[in-house]
C-alpha cells in the first residue's frame, strides 16, 4: 500500500488451535464414550437404577481423576524436558556464542534465506535476546507459553466431569427407556461435538461428526454386549 496506511493482517490460521482443540475434543469425547459404555454395560446386566447411577458417577469420578493425574504427569514431564533444554542452551550460549550464532544462521539458510541475510538476521535476533531466538527457532520452545501441569490437570478433570454428566442424565428416563436414553443422549452429544470440532478445525463437519459418532456407537455396543453376557 502507498503512504502511511497500515496493513491489517486479518488471516486466521486454524492450525494454531490444534493443541487446545485436540485436548478439548479428546477430553469431552472420552468422557461421554467411556461413561456411557460403562453405564450401558451395567444396565444390560442389571435392572437396578441405583446400580446404573452408581456406575455412571463412579465412571465420572474415576475418569476425571485419571485425566487429571495423566495430564499432570504428562505436562510435568514436558516442562522438565523444556527446562533441561533451556539450561543446556544457556550454557552453550555462554560457552561459545559464535558457534551458536553460526548454528542459528544455518537454520535460517535451510529455511530459504541467503547466507549473508541469514547471518544478519541471526546477529540481530541474538543481540536482542539470544536465548529466546535459539529456543524458538532451534528447539521450538516459546518461554512465554510454558507448560503448566496444574492448569492442564484442572482443565482436563473439569472437562471430563462436565461431559460425563451427559450419559449420567439418562438414568432419569423410565427403566424401559433407560438404555436408549443413555445411548441417544451420548450419540447426539458426540455428533454435535464432532461437528463443532470439524468446524473449528476447518474440516468437514459431517465427516468429523460421523467419525466420532460411529466410534462411540461401537464402544457403547461392546460395553452393552459385555453386560448382556455377564447378566446372562
Amino acid at each position: 500500500m502507498r503512504g502511511s496506511a497500515r496493513v491489517r493482517h486479518l488471516e486466521g490460521h486454524r492450525s494454531a488451535r490444534g493443541g487446545w482443540l485436540r485436548a478439548a475434543v479428546l477430553g469431552s469425547d472420552d468422557a461421554i464414550v467411556s461413561t456411557a459404555s460403562l453405564m450401558l454395560g451395567v444396565a444390560a446386566a442389571s435392572t437396578s437404577e441405583h446400580a446404573v447411577l452408581v456406575a455412571g458417577l463412579a465412571g465420572l469420578v474415576a475418569g476425571a481423576s485419571s485425566m487429571a493425574v495423566g495430564e499432570f504427569v504428562s505436562v510435568s514431564s514436558q516442562r522438565d524436558a523444556e527446562r533441561a533444554d533451556v539450561a543446556k542452551e544457556t550454557a552453550e550460549l555462554s560457552g561459545d556464542p559464535l558457534a551458536e550464532q553460526l548454528e542459528l544462521s544455518a537454520i535460517y539458510v535451510k529455511r530459504g534465506l541467503e547466507p549473508a541475510l541469514a547471518t544478519t538476521v541471526a546477529k540481530a535476533l541474538m543481540s536482542k535476546d539470544a536465548l529466546k531466538a535459539h529456543l524458538r527457532d532451534e528447539l521450538g520452545i516459546d518461554p512465554a507459553h510454558g507448560a503448566n501441569p496444574v492448569q492442564a490437570a484442572l482443565v482436563s478433570a473439569a472437562s471430563f466431569a462436565v461431559f460425563a454428566l451427559v450419559p449420567v442424565s439418562g438414568v432419569l428416563a423410565p427403566v424401559s427407556w433407560r438404555e436408549f436414553a443413555v445411548a441417544a443422549l451420548s450419540l447426539v452429544s458426540l455428533a454435535v461435538l464432532g461437528a463443532l470440532g470439524g468446524w473449528l478445525g476447518g474440516a468437514s463437519m459431517v465427516r468429523a461428526a460421523m467419525r466420532v459418532t460411529v466410534g462411540g456407537a461401537l464402544a457403547m455396543g461392546i460395553g452393552s454386549a459385555v453386560g448382556h453376557l455377564m447378566g446372562a
